[in-house]
């Protein structure tokens, strides 16, 4: 019998969590020590947008999180075909990180 047993770790989802946040776009910021993925919502004809989340990341986790992705990416298209790629180049106005405003 081994000794390699694997932890089982259970994972509680809040009902306000489930619900999730939209986001359409992610910016993506790192340091020496962790990744910064910031989540926003851009709304046409809206020249304002907030963070929605942020999540940070150490780089084995980011790493990580590339490879997940790339493997539902895959089995995604593998069901449904290829994702389409509609950005232009160029097509994203100048992005500005401003802070809230502060009265």
């Amino acid at each position: 019998m081994s000794d390699n047993k694997q932890q089982q770790i259970n994972i509680e989802l809040t009902e306000e969590v489930a619900d999730g946040i939209y986001a359409n776009l992610a910016v993506i910021n790192h340091s020496t020590s962790e990744f910064i993925v910031d989540f926003i919502k851009i709304m046409p004809g809206v020249p304002k947008a907030k963070v929605k989340s942020r999540i940070i990341l150490t780089p084995q986790h980011a790493k990580r999180l590339v490879r997940a992705l790339n493997d539902n990416v895959k089995r995604f298209e593998s069901v449904h075909g290829v994702i389409k790629d509609n950005e232009k180049p160029g097509g994203m106005p100048p992005i500005n990180f401003g802070r809230g405003s502060e009265a």
